[in-house]
């Protein structure tokens, strides 16, 4: 099922998890260019309880600042729950990409 429309919309994906489970996202992000994932949800549904970032280390002198990041979220309350990342940069005032998980809570 789309997401939305555009060239930036992923097809959404379907996550499942039980009320006190936990969900874990990775994305990759690209700092030197200013990459970062913003995370929009409902905080009444679904709580953020880690977010790290864990740096791809290639060659020991590139000054490239890449890697996973990963975000952990606590499921609060039964229901189907969007969650929306949207990868944003710096100087531009929309999003560079979105990724929509659809988190299926069971109680």
């Amino acid at each position: 099922m789309p997401a939305g429309t555009g060239d930036n919309w992923k097809e959404e994906k379907a996550v499942a998890a039980r009320v006190g489970g936990t969900v874990t996202v990775r994305l990759w992000e690209d700092r030197t260019r200013g990459e970062i994932y913003v995370p929009s949800y409902d905080p009444e549904a679904l709580a953020l309880v880690n977010d790290d970032y864990d740096r791809s280390f290639g060659d020991s002198n590139n000054a490239v600042d890449s890697g996973k990041r990963m975000f952990e979220f606590r499921a609060l309350k039964p229901g189907a729950h969007r969650l929306l990342f949207e990868k944003r940069m710096g100087w531009k005032f929309t999003a560079e990409d979105r990724r929509v998980y659809v988190v299926t809570v069971a109680g």
